[in-house]
């Protein structure tokens, strides 16, 4: 029988943590193994817990979210440690910081219960996970930003023009079904296009390729 996926929940509201932690003990393959009511707390139980995914709040006490999701994920111990982070429209802002401190996903505080428990088994995974209204906030974000003189550095040399449009639907939010439908794409092609994407971009998972498309100047104000 294969071991149920171990989830950290990290929140600085007690009603919310144990909502959650009830929600998540609601299926059989998935179990709440601790909470925490601060960025530190969350930072400390990983390492002692090693959970499978941390759900992590943005804004907590003593460590926000994203200091604290850098930390497990920079650290030895804990750098399998997946954290997926729930956010509100007004910490959007915070997003490509969260990304870039090792965040695997985002989802916004409203999802449906069963969509946050499809969301954890997603990232637990390894795959990464970003609410689309949260890619198009962030896209947003991103384009009011300074740009740099060249639009598409070195590296994304070597990456195809079919690769590239992937990596575009990637960074604007797209399923891999949604992208095989949009491209007219098999599904299997698709996650063929992605893990060739991946090994040419040296990523971790889907949230670095989002990052690499924005940085790049792949995505930008044309492709919201």
């Amino acid at each position: 029988m294969t071991e149920p996926i171990r989830v950290l929940v990290a929140d600085d509201q007690a009603l919310l943590r144990g909502s959650f932690r009830a929600l998540i003990e609601t299926t059989s393959d998935l179990t709440a193994v601790g909470e925490a009511a601060t960025g530190a707390e969350a930072v400390e139980l990983a390492r002692a817990l090693r959970p499978d995914v941390v759900l992590m709040d943005v804004r907590m006490p003593r460590l926000d979210g994203i200091e604290a999701t850098r930390r497990i994920h920079q650290a030895t111990d804990t750098a399998d440690v997946r954290v997926l982070m729930l956010t509100m429209f007004d910490v959007d802002a915070h997003v490509f910081a969260a990304l870039r401190a090792g965040a695997a996903g985002f989802l916004l505080k409203d999802t449906p219960p069963a969509d946050l428990l499809d969301a954890i088994r997603v990232v637990a995974a390894g795959e990464a996970l970003l609410a689309p209204t949260v890619t198009r906030r962030l896209i947003a974000e991103f384009a009011r930003q300074p740009r740099t003189a060249n639009p598409l550095p070195r590296v994304l040399d070597g990456v195809t023009d079919r690769e590239r449009q992937v990596l575009t639907l990637v960074a604007r939010g797209l399923s891999n079904t949604e992208i095989a439908d949009h491209l007219h794409l098999s599904l299997a092609t698709v996650k063929t296009y992605i893990g060739r994407l991946l090994t040419k971009l040296l990523a971790r998972d889907r949230a670095q390729l989002v990052i690499i498309a924005y940085e790049s100047g792949l995505v930008g104000p044309a492709a919201q």
